[in-house]
């Protein structure tokens, strides 16, 4: 019995400063399945722990009161969190009109609650939303449809442009509201197919995709991945990119044709292609959902290998460009690509005069989030990047406009790219040029 005690004081002692870093970092995206139910639980077992040492006498000794107070700390430390967090709400939901119009359009971001995110969309903070796999989770797909259509109509009534609605439908192991809509292959199951088959293929999976999500309410699809297929193994701790599953091929040719394919039946549909991951990740071994992760290549060969398939399939689409946190070290060694002026602005609208839509990837991924996101932020608007996209963990969006808005009062944003910028996003790329090639598509059909 004796053992048993002392074994469990222990296990206290060892439990305390866990639950009391997790209590204060509550709201950190690592800690997102301890959210709400998980929160309450750790609040109860903490004061539960307190009331049971104090009816056990061990207030009396020394050591007995410090494990008292190191259990009184996990509640009170989330209490601070909780109240950080809701500061920073307010801040974010009382912006003047003038500072949502401004920097809203540039936000995309994942929902789980329909109230808050509707509210995001009526006050004009966010440009638009994203769609997965926990928003269909419990519910049927016409539920989703009808909360689809639900916000385009407050975007209305507000006098605001309709949302861009973004889904991640890849094909293959990315596929992220299937079921329950159609679970297609994944292209690379293509690459070993004629080229006309190939064509051919890749095109009714993007009709496929573009109908369905198109019939959802959805008009922009995060795919397809033109990385080029790792030659190599990646790191063992990669565990969420798994490029060499998800990337079409090792040739750039073969990438170009198929991708070119998928991009041309999902605009027929009326739905905007991304292309993911510029300037590539396929050489890279680090998974940048959890670190950061450098591309050393030169330029020149990057040109001539993994860039071609972007810069052939943005020539012959409209689509948008997704832009990774990977550090393009021969380009800028000092920012990841994402929020790199001397990526964004020197190559992609310089030398390539791209002048559609460029997003970043998650800035919720550990690359960007867990080192000065505020700074990222900034960076990334002043590069032109149009569009910051805040998927896994929507709650991050009130840290992370929060950081814009920030930016904008002490005056470091560029308003000449930011109008820039505005100004692309009204044009429509890629969701309203997609949908006039549907439209054209169909007349001719007719005639």
């Amino acid at each position: 019995m004796q053992f048993l005690r002392r074994t469990g004081l222990l296990l206290l002692w060892c439990a305390a400063p866990l639950v009391a870093f997790a209590a204060a970092n509550k709201n950190d995206p690592y800690l997102v399945p301890l959210r709400g139910g998980g929160n309450i639980a750790l609040v109860i077992a903490s004061i539960a722990i307190v009331v049971i040492l104090l009816r056990k006498g061990h207030w009396s000794r020394l050591p007995g009161k410090l494990l008292v107070m190191l259990w009184c700390l996990p509640p009170m430390l989330m209490a601070v969190a909780h109240l950080s967090f809701e500061l920073r709400r307010h801040d974010v939901l009382r912006a003047e009109v003038a500072e949502a119009r401004q920097l809203g359009p540039h936000f995309m971001v994942g929902y789980s609650s329909f109230p808050e995110v509707a509210r995001l969309a009526e006050q004009g903070l966010i440009g638009g939303v994203y769609v997965t796999r926990h928003n269909i989770r419990g519910r049927s797909i016409d539920a989703l449809r009808t909360e689809i259509a639900a916000l385009q109509d407050k975007r209305r009534a507000a006098g605001l442009p309709p949302l861009i609605v973004a889904a991640d439908q890849e094909g293959g192991i990315v596929g992220h509201l299937a079921p329950p809509l159609t679970k297609v292959p994944a292209l690379a199951t293509l690459a070993g197919l004629a080229p006309d088959d190939q064509q051919a293929k890749a095109e009714e999976f993007g009709r496929i995709h573009g109908r369905e999500l198109a019939g959802l309410g959805v008009n922009l699809n995060l795919a397809p991945v033109l990385d080029l297929k790792p030659p190599q193994r990646r790191n063992r701790l990669d565990f969420h990119t798994l490029i060499g599953q998800r990337a079409i091929a090792t040739d750039p040719a073969v990438v170009s044709t198929i991708a070119t394919a998928y991009v041309r039946g999902l605009e027929e549909s009326g739905v905007g292609a991304t292309l993911k991951h510029f300037p590539g990740i396929g050489r890279v071994r680090t998974d940048t959902h959890h670190f950061s992760a450098n591309l050393s290549t030169p330029v020149r060969e990057l040109e001539a290998t993994d860039w071609l398939p972007f810069r052939e399939v943005l020539s012959r689409s409209h689509s948008a460009l997704m832009v990774g946190h990977v550090t393009l070290t021969a380009v800028d060694r000092d920012r990841a690509a994402s929020h790199s002026k001397r990526v964004v602005d020197g190559i992609i609208r310089e030398k390539w005069n791209y002048q559609g839509i460029v997003m970043t990837d998650d800035l919720v991924m550990g690359a960007i989030y867990q080192h000065d996101v505020c700074k990222a932020v900034v960076e990334a608007i002043n590069a032109g990047v149009d569009l910051l996209l805040v998927a896994y963990d929507g709650a991050q969006f009130y840290r992370i406009f929060g950081c814009a808005l920030d930016g904008s009062r002490q005056g470091k944003l560029d308003t000449a790219v930011l109008r820039a910028s505005a100004a692309r996003l009204e044009r429509g790329f890629p969701i309203e040029q997609a949908r006039k090639a549907s439209s054209a598509v169909r007349v001719v059909e007719k005639n």
